[in-house]
């Protein structure tokens, strides 16, 4: 079987401890996740864990099922790049006097759709929002003229055949609520 990039959806409650539960299960395989990011639902109290791994469907498998059992885990949801829609955001640090002098450095920003996010004398921070290679890429076209600082965001992700969670975690509370 051959390795493809995943995402995997973790819905859960919000408690302590979880993410040291959820790491250990790829810790325990040897397997690097490539992504993490936690963040709050439309649903109050419930956390979603994105993390993106590069595995054989199989052994995604294994792992949702077995982050599934873990306490305080209401769903786990596995799904390719094709299944979702994702986006990361990256910021980028370069000296301002080289962002105001370089013409091409004006083209490059407006070509990439950045934003500053922060100008100073001495450095301007700038955003752009896309997907892995777009960050790369852009990145690629700042490295000559100096970048001070890089950083990129885990990915967040939407399930493209998703009803939405919050449906989702209604019929889920009805199947439990009637065994």
């Amino acid at each position: 079987m051959n390795k493809q990039e995943y995402t995997i959806s973790v819905f859960t409650e919000n408690q302590v401890g979880l993410l040291t539960r959820i790491s250990t299960v790829f810790s325990r395989r040897n397997i690097n996740v490539i992504s993490l990011n936690t963040s709050p639902t439309e649903v109050v109290s419930i956390s979603r864990f994105t993390i993106v791994i590069n595995e054989t469907e199989e052994m995604v498998r294994k792992i949702s099922r077995q982050i599934q059992k873990l306490v305080d885990v209401i769903k786990v949801y596995y799904n390719t790049d094709e299944d979702i829609i994702w986006q990361e955001l990256a910021l980028f640090k370069i000296e301002t006097k080289v962002v105001s002098e370089k013409v091409y450095v004006e083209r490059i920003l407006r070509q990439y759709g950045a934003t500053i996010v922060c100008l100073r004398n001495d450095y301007t921070v700038f955003s752009i929002v896309g997907q892995h290679e777009e960050t790369d890429s852009f990145l690629k076209a700042l490295e000559p003229f100096g970048i001070i600082e890089f950083i990129r965001s885990g990915r967040v992700a939407i399930i493209k055949s998703s009803e939405g969670f919050n449906k989702k975690l209604n019929s889920f509370e009805e199947m439990t609520s009637s065994n």
